[in-house]
């Protein structure tokens, strides 16, 4: 049995880092959860669009009728033709930018067909209500038709001119037959309707995009500022090494969240702004590190080959000793990254990060937080738990990328 143990031991052992590493961090539940959790979130927020029910830009659909309301809830939709046209997407458009519709959607709860009108019963779902009824042109719901343009009936049949001068003849039956097969549909709100009416679902998965694009910029932003300022300084040491290090010190003085705030004001505030206030203040963390490998590295026989061999500085430096670091650098990066979805989120809390209509989960969490104390604390709490989850995963992810990648146990 111990020779068998050994031989496991040894086979677990065999292969290049890279392999030896990939095996022990397989070998942690914890952190194989949370990279599948992590490959899921990114997998749905690049997708985006093409999966969410509400396609449109930003998932900005309102209905003021259905508003507040809990998940689970199916709705009866009638789809009104809009007068202006759309202009179409390609598959790339629409999956990182939304398609506009080209119908107006007014929940219902019942209709009738009248000749060549339409009642519809407006939703509500209030126990016993007082009915509102609305009426529409079945012509109208079905084709784009100017409010200035008559609608000639004859007998069991309409005449009229689309909005692109197209003359349309055709039966009263053959306009109600195409609404009840096209233009009535039901709608399902998974995760129920913000206090806009808007499907929270959909905005809760293009929130998750917007989260990840900040934490992979700003950590990408971080990472090049970082590495260069770091290697340099580890490097040349000297006047550069004392430069860096005051500068250092002189930005991890000042709270990251003062930092962000301070430098949205001066770049002003939106979608690309945020990538680059959050970037620039968390490179500080990774010059520290770079910076204390490259000292230790720069010592090193190969590195001194290089010099005997006349090899360029900066070609030492980035395709030498870089390569060399990673392993420390791609562990704080995933610290990093939990970091920059908290600072987005508290950021668009404050109502200084991504602006609205963009769905964001800070931007979910201010527009709903009075609901807490009410009925409806979900419509806070899910934008909250997503934070929660994704956080705790990147996190969980480097406590395991660290005890993989650590030096003492590769070289056993």
């Amino acid at each position: 049995m111990e020779r068998k143990a050994n031989k496991v031991k040894d086979i677990s052992r065999e292969g290049s880092p890279f392999r030896i590493a990939m095996r022990r961090i397989f070998s942690d539940w914890l952190a194989v959860i949370a990279l599948v959790f992590i490959g899921l979130c990114a997998l749905l927020a690049i997708l985006g669009y093409l999966i969410v029910p509400d396609s449109t830009p930003y998932c900005n659909q309102q209905h003021l009728e259905l508003a507040t309301r809990r998940p689970g809830l199916k709705v009866t939709m009638l789809l009104i033709r809009k007068t202006d046209s759309v202009k179409e997407k390609g598959f790339i458009g629409r999956m990182f930018f939304g398609q506009d519709e080209n119908f107006r959607e007014v929940p219902i709860n019942n209709w009738r067909f009248e000749n060549d009108k339409i009642i519809v019963e407006e939703f509500n779902d209030i126990e016993n209500p007082d009915a509102l009824y609305s009426e529409f042109s079945i012509a109208r719901i079905v084709y784009p038709i100017a409010q200035n343009e008559k609608i000639v009936a004859n007998k069991d049949s309409l005449s009229f001119n689309t909005v692109d001068n197209l003359f349309v003849s055709t039966t009263i039956n053959d306009l109600r037959q195409q609404i009840l097969e096209k233009q009535i549909v039901s709608r399902y709100f998974v995760f129920g309707t913000d206090r806009f009416g808007r499907d929270m679902y959909s905005r809760l998965i293009i929130g998750a995009r917007v989260s990840l694009s900040v934490g992979f910029i700003a950590v990408a932003i971080s990472l090049i500022i970082g590495i260069f300022l770091g290697a340099l300084a580890g490097f040349f040491r000297g006047w550069l090494d004392d430069f860096v290090m005051w500068f250092v010190n002189v930005v991890w003085s000042v709270p990251t969240l003062l930092m962000v705030i301070a430098l949205t004001m001066v770049i002003g505030k939106g979608f690309w702004q945020i990538f680059i206030a959050v970037g620039l203040t968390m490179w500080v963390d990774v010059a520290r590190v770079v910076r204390g490998q490259v000292l230790s590295i720069r010592e090193k026989e190969y590195v001194e080959a290089a010099r005997v061999l006349g090899f360029n500085q900066m070609r030492i430096i980035f395709k030498h000793i870089v390569p060399n670091l990673l392993s420390p650098v791609i562990i704080i990066s995933a610290g990093n990254f939990a970091t920059a979805i908290l600072l987005e989120a508290g950021l668009s809390f404050l109502g200084i990060g991504v602006q609205p209509p963009i769905p964001s989960w800070g931007t979910m969490i201010k527009d709903h937080y009075g609901y807490i104390i009410m009925d409806k604390a979900y419509l806070a709490f899910l934008p909250g738990l997503a934070i929660m989850f994704l956080v705790l995963a990147f996190n969980l992810l480097g406590n395991g990328l660290r005890d993989a990648l650590d030096p003492k146990e590769l070289g056993k």
